[in-house]
């Protein structure tokens, strides 16, 4: 089971990335580009849920941006007790995730590749090389 303290120490580990708080919660930025944030549920995303018979988190809900919508897609239709959305992200290339059902490698590889996603381009080529990749 992953944490809101795990994702701070993946995300704060990559390069110009800081942490903010953005309408009360855990929001992480790279040159000021967000890429991952805590995301609690709202009243009408909760009823959305429900009303598409998608069972509730049991705890915190991480938000990702992710490459594109098809990325998204991908990763609800690949493991949707892990992955989901709501109406509010239609459109929008960001899914979100149930923490306590996701493995320490694949959080890690998920914020690594949102942190790609937003980075700047010399410094996530940078940090590409030193990784080896």
């Amino acid at each position: 089971m992953a944490t809101l303290d795990d994702v701070r120490r993946l995300a704060l580990a990559l390069p110009r990335t800081d942490e903010t708080v953005s309408w009360g919660s855990a929001h992480w930025r790279v040159s000021s580009k967000g890429f991952v944030w805590e995301r609690p549920l709202r009243r009408a995303d909760e009823a959305a849920l429900a009303e598409a018979g998608v069972p509730l988190p049991e705890g915190d809900v991480l938000g990702v941006r992710v490459a594109d919508e098809g990325v998204k897609a991908a990763l609800i239709a690949d493991d949707p007790a892990v992955y989901f959305t709501t109406p509010h992200f239609d459109g929008y290339p960001a899914v979100l995730v149930r923490l306590e059902r996701i493995g320490a490698d694949e959080l890690r590889e998920l914020v690594e590749e949102a942190w790609l996603q937003r980075a700047p381009k010399t410094v996530a080529a940078a940090w590409l090389a030193e990784q080896d990749r």
